[in-house]
């Protein structure tokens, strides 16, 4: 039996593959969306065949806040029409309810259900619900009586809970080296083992992949990365929305190879990088959740820079990858990722820590530097806003990812310096604090594009 609160997320649900711009609004409203509809599917045999039966949603919280500037409207559509983040098309997805007054419909149990164009409601009020991102889904009759309805909690980074449902199903997996903090991480690696190794034996144990379908599956979040981030280098215009904000990945990436050999060039390709990933997160394209989707450009372009600027083998690229995981999950397991709970702490920020983490192990530093890299990342990203101007993950969403990757660099660096065991904050410690300061923030201030900069374009 697995210890209670122990560790049991799979790497690839922390790195998941989906459309932009955000895993809280758009990918997470989409697997909720898909559940109902399987649940419709069992649920429809029993009802009388002559009813006419529609869909409605009501969005709650920041869901309802920032919904419509994020594409929930869509991306629940797009659940519902049976499509999944991983595999669905992102120009299809952005053309859904383009056409005013457009009808849609899905076959569920053997009956017909219309998905009227008005079938999402932006409820603005207060709503009791254990997290701010909550979505309810509504069968109705003609009459419009509720015949079956689902309550769904978007909790960051794509993850979903259902009302009434423990978050981890994973209750009769045996973990081989259980863990829920850092200094138990640091316990087990103390007997010898890597932590890219118990990272490995962990994963088969969850998600029941091989080593080496565990090591190919980090390959392919590499490739999916590495293209978001060539995409957006290639990439120019405006991005979709109406701050009408034009993409500069490419611009800058012009000018980093054009001073590749001044003390800036290194910077400029860092953060071309990270906003080329940005970008295409921000356009609705295919990104990579690390851990969110509106962090997804912090790692990218942290690894793009591996890559093929300190040529980096694939072993030190997947290495560092599973050291990012593990700093990832401390977070979600100890705190959390979402935005609509703790602000862009918990989605930079932790995005920032993570990269921290993986450049220290990538460079094959010691558990102390790895943790103390990851602890100074989120210790400066403490407080941070998420404050989206028009609900719109483009300002400042876009520039802080590259501004995170910069300070998760430098947070290698201080933690590189030789003085990782005088560091006097642990990492378990800090993520007290991350959650403290989540807890005790204005809502305002979280995903609800209701203060902060959201305020200084109001015509948006």
């Amino acid at each position: 039996m697995k210890p209670k609160n122990i560790i049991s997320t799979s790497v690839f649900d922390l790195f998941k593959v989906g459309p932009g711009p955000s895993s809280s609004h758009t990918i997470g409203p989409m697997k909720a969306a898909l559940r109902f509809k399987e649940d419709l599917e069992r649920i429809c045999d029993h009802l009388p065949s002559d009813k006419s039966l529609t869909i409605s949603v009501h969005l709650h919280g920041s869901l309802s806040a920032t919904g419509k500037g994020h594409g929930t409207d869509r991306a629940v559509l797009g659940g519902l029409l049976g499509w999944h983040p991983e595999s669905c098309d992102p120009k299809a997805l952005s053309a859904l309810l383009e056409t005013p007054g457009q009808n849609y419909s899905i076959i569920a149990g053997g009956k017909e259900i219309e998905i009227k164009s008005d079938f999402i409601i932006f409820k603005k009020g207060k709503y009791q619900s254990p997290h701010p991102n909550t979505l309810v889904l509504f069968l109705l009759n003609e009459e419009k009586e509720v015949l079956f309805e689902s309550e769904y909690y978007s909790i960051g980074g794509g993850f979903i809970q259902k009302k009434g449902e423990v978050e981890s199903p994973d209750e009769l997996v045996e973990i081989p080296f259980p863990y829920s903090t850092m200094e138990e991480l640091k316990t087990h690696l103390s007997t010898g083992i890597s932590l890219a190794d118990l990272m490995i034996a962990n994963e088969s144990a969850i998600s029941g992949r091989s080593r080496k379908e565990v090591l190919s599956g980090i390959d392919n979040i590499l490739a999916v990365m590495h293209k978001a981030v060539k995409r957006g280098l290639k990439s120019k215009g405006l991005l979709p929305g109406r701050i009408q904000l034009t993409r500069k990945a490419r611009v800058l990436y012009e000018q980093a190879r054009q001073q590749a050999q001044s003390s800036d060039g290194f910077l400029l390709f860092l953060n071309s990088y990270s906003l080329a990933a940005s970008e295409e997160n921000a356009a609705g394209n295919i990104v990579v959740t690390a851990p969110t989707s509106g962090a997804s450009g912090v790692i990218p372009g942290l690894t793009f820079l591996m890559k093929n600027h300190f040529h980096y083998n694939v072993d030190q690229m997947r290495n560092g990858m599973l050291a990012a995981a593990a700093v990832g999950f401390l977070v979600k397991h100890n705190a959390s990722i979402s935005g609509a709970e703790m602000g862009c702490m918990g989605e930079v920020g932790t995005a920032s820590a993570m990269g921290a983490a993986m450049l220290a192990y990538s460079a094959g530093k010691s558990i102390q530097v790895v943790e103390a890299a990851a602890e100074i990342g989120i210790e400066h990203h403490l407080g941070m806003t998420c404050d989206p101007i028009g609900g719109y993950v483009q300002i400042p969403c876009i520039e802080r990812n590259a501004m995170g990757a910069a300070k998760a660099y430098n947070a290698f660096l201080l933690a590189s310096s030789g003085a990782s065991v005088f560091q006097k904050i642990s990492f378990d410690s800090v993520i007290k604090v991350m959650k403290a300061t989540g807890r005790d923030m204005s809502k305002k201030y979280k995903e609800t594009s209701e203060g902060g900069l959201a305020l200084s374009m109001t015509e948006c």
